[in-house]
């Protein structure tokens, strides 16, 4: 056979496998993925889904790289028709495609901000550059507003032994923020994925909020609040 055919038939296996992982994900969870569950639905012996995925934390590795690729790519998109200077609109936008992909997909969500997996430990070389892909993106724009003067930091309290961890954030993504900076960002990151998850695994409760679009962005809103441009 070609080496071109079986590259070809290696690749659509792979594809096939991840789309039942995401099923699975949805019907099973993360915990419960069986390769050869996948294999049953595939028609064919585990050994075979072996020979393209060895185990079942392959599989998830697999599933997390394309899960936080896929995000990222949804956020960018979102944010790459607004002008460069308009910060909060961007940064806005960019947590409201977070919202969105997450509201529609809430087992890929889960699988990325849920409950570890029991046993599994995500491979920090495939999976730490995807991984950061968004919060960098949210970093570099707050970073832009503060160099621009259009962000306001005059009034946020850094605790002294706090200045060691934003010094580490900083150094890791490449960005000249301030301590004052590095705050405003960890808050719009962990106020952000804090509030979609509530949403999406419902500990808001099933009527507490009709309205959930608009209680999201009350709240980033809020965390954006130092943003003035």
């Amino acid at each position: 056979m070609p080496s071109g055919t079986r590259a070809a038939n290696r690749a659509a296996m792979e594809s096939e496998i991840r789309r039942l992982g995401r099923e699975h994900l949805r019907t099973a969870g993360a915990a419960g993925l069986s390769l050869r569950a996948i294999a049953r639905d595939l028609g064919v012996v585990s050994s075979a889904v072996y020979r393209y995925v060895p185990s079942r934390d392959d599989l998830l590795t697999m599933l997390l790289v394309e899960a936080y690729s896929d995000l990222a790519d949804h956020v960018e998109h979102s944010v790459s028709t607004i002008p460069v200077d308009r910060y909060r609109e961007r940064l806005r936008a960019a947590t409201r495609a977070l919202r969105t992909w997450a509201v529609d997909d809430p087992s890929r969500w889960a699988l990325l901000y849920g409950s570890p997996v029991p046993g599994y430990a995500a491979p920090a070389e495939q999976t730490v550059g995807p991984g950061t892909r968004v919060v960098a993106m949210l970093i570099g724009e707050l970073a832009r507003a503060e160099a621009a003067g259009a962000l306001r930091v005059d009034d946020v309290e850094v605790p002294g032994q706090l200045s060691g961890d934003l010094v580490a954030i900083r150094d890791e993504f490449g960005v000249g923020l301030s301590d004052a900076g590095a705050v405003v960002a960890t808050t719009l990151w962990s106020t952000t994925v804090g509030a979609i998850s509530l949403e999406v695994f419902g500990q808001y409760g099933a009527d507490t909020f009709n309205h959930p679009g608009e209680l999201f962005a009350a709240i980033v809103g809020r965390a954006l609040a130092p943003v003035i441009a």
